[in-house]
């Protein structure tokens, strides 16, 4: 998939992993400030804005946390331009909630053309190789045979089998001591190479940086955003487009949102 940038925007912002959810109503606090007050005319949502989606049928559920989330992202789409690429806590996430958000769903990877270059975007998790073990698991979700079995079941039972899948992907990072995936630099420049991309915008590993993965090319890894941590976090990536012929194209700048 390849998106042109439009000709009015002069700021985007990229954002990734909240993983909102009701426990932590600060997370969605600081989003609603941030909807509030940001410049941008365009937003990139690179994967896991949600802990969990179990399917678009819990917007149907009066005064649910998700409808309450999608309620402030279609207000919010009335000046500024959504988009939505899956990650691997809300794959799930459909057609309905993408109206219901006032969203556009992008496919995993999307180039985003800009006149400050070719931007590769993804979630990132497919690149993650050495993660062989949630590789093989995001085969077998992925498929359409299990989406279809598991939007078949009821949503309470989905919910909560949603809950036990936080907490056994909580007690797993407790063993996993030492053992950080990441991506794959060679994945990383086979797929820039492919798409004849400059750089590379992803989350999923929660370790923000810019990273040069060779002469010409580079990645730029998104924070995740955690208002109930000490210190808390949440960074917005904001790209500032060039508009004069010939200028000098400006890199990203990260943007720490206030504090709660």
């Amino acid at each position: 998939m390849e998106l042109r940038a439009k000709d009015h925007w002069d700021t985007v912002d990229f954002i990734s992993d909240l993983h909102l959810q009701a426990q932590e109503p600060q997370t969605l606090q600081a989003l609603a400030n941030y909807l509030q007050s940001s410049p941008a005319q365009a937003l990139f949502i690179l994967g896991d804005l949600f802990e969990v989606w179990v399917g678009d049928d819990c917007l149907a559920q009066t005064g649910s946390f998700e409808s309450q989330v999608a309620k402030l992202l279609k207000l919010a789409s009335q000046k500024i331009d959504i988009y939505f690429l899956c990650g691997n806590r809300d794959f799930l996430m459909g057609s309905d909630c993408m109206t219901a958000c006032g969203a556009t769903r992008m496919e995993d990877p999307t180039v985003l053309q800009t006149p400050n270059g070719r931007w590769l975007l993804t979630h990132g998790d497919a690149l993650c190789l050495s993660d062989t073990a949630y590789l093989d698991l995001r085969r077998m979700v992925r498929s359409p045979e299990w989406q279809h079995d598991f939007l078949q079941k009821p949503l309470e039972q989905r919910q909560a089998m949603g809950r036990d899948m936080r907490m056994q992907s909580e007690a797993k990072k407790k063993t996993l001591t030492g053992f950080f995936a990441d991506v794959d630099t060679a994945a990383a420049l086979d797929i820039l190479e492919a798409y004849q991309a400059d750089h590379m915008i992803h989350g999923h590993t929660h370790r923000p940086s810019h990273d040069a993965l060779n002469a010409t090319r580079s990645r730029w890894v998104l924070s995740d955003w955690d208002m109930g941590a000490a210190p808390q976090r949440a960074e917005v990536l904001r790209l500032t487009l060039s508009k004069q012929a010939g200028a000098k194209a400006t890199q990203p700048a990260r943007i720490a949102l206030p504090h709660l």
